[in-house]
C-alpha cells in the first residue's frame, strides 16, 4: 500500500495588530528574549562555540524540544529577525526551515501608534501538511502572547 502524500504550500505567513508602539515591542524580538513572552518556550540560552559568525540561541520548548536557532538577518532600521533552526531534539520530520519576525509601525488611523505584526516560516519541501499547521498555529499563539506581554 502506497502512502499518499497531498500536496501543501511549504510556507506561512502569521500577522496582528499589537497595541503598543514599535519601540515596546521590538525591544522584544531579540532570539534571547522569546521566552519572556512566547508561551511555548521554558528557556533560551546562549550557545557558545558554535558559530563564529552570528548568534546561536538554545529554545527549550516546554514539550521538552530543544532547538538551536542561528540567526541569519537583523535589522534594527527594517525591524526583522531572520533566524533558522540548526539542529532539534527531537529531530523534525522536515530538513528545514528559516523564519522571518517584520514589525511595521502603524502611524495612522484607529490603530495609531500600534505596531504589524508579521511572522513567516518557509520550510523545506519534505514539510508535510501537519507540519505547516503546527507552525500556523504557533505562530498565532506567539503572536497573542506578545500581544498579551505588552499590554502589561
Amino acid at each position: 500500500m502506497s502512502t499518499i502524500v497531498i500536496p501543501t504550500s511549504t510556507s506561512v505567513t502569521e500577522s496582528a495588530v499589537i497595541n503598543a508602539p514599535l519601540s515596546t515591542v521590538w525591544h522584544l524580538i531579540k532570539l534571547n528574549s522569546f521566552p519572556e513572552w512566547w508561551s511555548a518556550l521554558s528557556k533560551s540560552e546562549v550557545v557558545k562555540g558554535v558559530s563564529e559568525e552570528t548568534d546561536v540561541v538554545r529554545w527549550t520548548f516546554v514539550d521538552g524540544t530543544v532547538v538551536d536557532i542561528k540567526q541569519e538577518a537583523h535589522s534594527s532600521i527594517d525591524h526583522y529577525i531572520t533566524y533558522s533552526a540548526i539542529t532539534s531534539n527531537p529531530a523534525p520530520s522536515y530538513s528545514s526551515v528559516i523564519s522571518t519576525i517584520r514589525l511595521y509601525p502603524i502611524t495612522s488611523g484607529g490603530s495609531q501608534n500600534s505596531t504589524f505584526v508579521q511572522w513567516t516560516a518557509n520550510f523545506s519541501g519534505d514539510a508535510d501538511a501537519g507540519v505547516i499547521q503546527d507552525a500556523r498555529y504557533k505562530r498565532q499563539e506567539g503572536l497573542a502572547d506578545l500581544a498579551k506581554k505588552v499590554a502589561k
